[in-house]
């Protein structure tokens, strides 16, 4: 190698010019749109900076835009504290924010690096929060990200907007869209963030060529759709779904864009008397909040993603199969009782007979096909089967398909988990829900004490450990395994399907359950009507 080679000297002076800009004032770091200064976390071994705007306010015109650049500004703007949370209808109880309150002025991003971080030397993990595309925001305690940080990787997570500030359609959006489409703006603005990364990370201490996008729930799903969406798929080397794939369309949206129109103008006529989109932009942000509320003849839209022919040319499903979607590798899974509580605690108790009636209800001539690989013959089998077949039905079932389809075109390995170790109760949740919904998140992120009265057991510790560690190796080399850590093998075929059952002792085993997905994939993947009612 000729190291005295023009392009050679001119890299190793851009590094050494971030080098030595970064060892001077490691609080003060210079972006695109000008410099930011971060704050020391209190053990000053990271560096926090917070509520850094990487896409325009998307208000007045803009409203229903994809996100367009942010302005430059002079000086050092302080990057303390968090951005504004995008706007929302409502939110979950256990989601508690530590921001200044709702905005539609909500596209900032927050990164923690390590206090001793040298420039484009370190994995980036940018996270995409949950909350069902309707609710959320980056700064909730539990997506903390100082305690991953203390793993030697750069941690990145965004805004992005909710709702029908995010996912609205309308026929005048696609008109006058030079790639006549609508929605999934939400979705862009994630783009925009990643996008951000790649070009600004560098003097974070990131690896702009090794970013790992990982979310859970909504998150999840996005995690999937970014995968297959051509303006994304490039800019990042490996992907984490926690809980969700963009696989049913009885889940959280992707429908098709006219379908989605149809349905969204009904409900603006309803909701605020006018379909004109020039009228609409020039309601305030309350007022579309209030009408949200308004009670209409036809039912609310779920403002969700849609198939809207430029950031989804096509259904995920469809992108994948045809193996247009990110050939990278890929760690997902969910969480062992995700919504048994539905069941353990509805008034109406689960037994055997009422559990085969809801059988034969949801798949008539396939009723006992359904009840060989949901078993029951006690009303207690019952009851866990009915919580089984819950938690499959609201997400795994999706996730599951994802991560068929990744190991079938992905061309990159593809590791399975689903975590087994039943949470010990806190404020919002009982013990006997188990693993529910969400559960994984502080074990994710190491911030098993910011969930309120929680008393955690040293399984819990132990588990967080491990999967901090699963987590962050796989960011850095694309898999999961590590020094002192049980083996985590692929997902695939010739290895019997394994998957990693995060618990008090963590271990692989082969699948299984997977003849009930086989059972669900057959019947649910059929083609659903037309959508559009036409």
């Amino acid at each position: 190698m000729n190291l005295h080679h023009p392009k050679l000297l001119l890299s190793a002076f851009i590094l050494l010019s971030i080098s030595s800009a970064y060892a001077a004032n490691p609080l003060k770091i210079k972006t695109d749109k000008g410099k930011v200064e971060g704050v020391f976390t209190t053990d000053q071994k990271v560096i926090a900076f917070k509520g850094i705007p990487f896409a325009a306010p998307p208000v007045g015109n803009l409203r229903w835009q994809p996100p367009q650049p942010a302005a430059k500004w002079k000086g050092v703007r302080l990057a303390h504290e968090f951005g504004f949370h995008c706007l929302q209808a409502s939110s979950y109880p256990d989601m508690v924010f530590h921001d200044p309150g709702p905005s539609e002025d909500c596209l900032t991003l927050n990164v923690w690096t390590p206090a001793h971080s040298n420039p484009r030397s370190l994995p980036v993990m940018v996270w995409i929060h949950g909350g069902g595309f309707a609710s959320g925001s980056a700064s909730e305690p539990r997506q903390d990200g100082q305690f991953l940080a203390h793993r030697d990787v750069v941690v990145v997570s965004m805004n992005y907007r909710l709702g029908i500030f995010g996912f609205f359609t309308h026929p005048e959006l696609a008109a006058e869209s030079p790639h006549h489409a609508s929605g999934n703006y939400g979705l862009m603005d994630q783009t925009a963030a990643i996008a951000w990364v790649k070009k600004n990370i560098a003097s974070f201490g990131g690896n702009p060529d090794n970013i790992t996008i990982f979310g859970e729930s909504a998150g999840s799903f996005a995690v999937s759709a970014q995968m297959a969406s051509p303006l994304s798929k490039d800019m990042f080397a490996k992907a984490i779904g926690e809980s969700g794939g963009a696989f049913d369309n009885d889940g959280l949206g992707f429908e098709p864009r006219e379908a989605r129109e149809q349905k969204d103008s009904q409900f603006a006529q309803a909701a605020f008397g006018t379909t004109k989109l020039a009228d609409l932009r020039k309601l305030s942000a309350d007022d579309i909040l209030k009408g949200l509320s308004v009670k209409t003849t036809s039912p609310q839209p779920h403002f969700g993603p849609d198939v809207d022919g430029y950031f989804l040319p096509d259904s995920v499903p469809n992108i994948y199969a045809a193996g247009n979607q990110a050939h990278i590798p890929l760690l997902a899974g969910w969480n062992a009782d995700e919504v048994r509580g539905a069941v353990l605690l509805s008034p109406k108790k689960t037994t055997l007979d009422s559990f085969t009636a809801q059988a034969q209800t949801s798949f008539g001539d396939d009723a006992q096909k359904f009840l060989a690989v949901y078993r029951a013959t006690t009303d207690a089998e019952a009851i866990t089967s009915a919580g089984d077949f819950a938690t499959d039905r609201f997400i795994a079932y999706s996730t599951w398909r994802w991560l068929e389809a990744q190991v079938a075109t992905g061309k990159a390995p593809v590791y399975r988990f689903r975590l087994d170790l039943g949470s010990p109760g806190d404020k919002f949740h009982q013990a006997i829900l188990g693993a529910f919904h969400s559960d994984d998140i502080e074990y994710v992120f190491g911030t098993l004490d910011s969930r309120p009265e929680a008393v955690w057991r040293p399984e819990d510790r132990k588990l967080s450990d491990q999967i901090g560690a699963y987590w962050t190796n796989f960011a850095r080399t694309g898999d999961p395994n590590g020094t002192s850590l049980p083996t985590w093998p692929t997902y695939n075929a010739p290895g019997n399907w394994q998957v990693m059952h995060l618990d008090a002792t963590s271990e692989a085993r082969p699948d299984d359950h997977r003849d009930r997905y086989l059972f669900l994939d057959q019947i649910w993947s059929k083609p659903k009507a037309d959508l559009t009612g036409q």
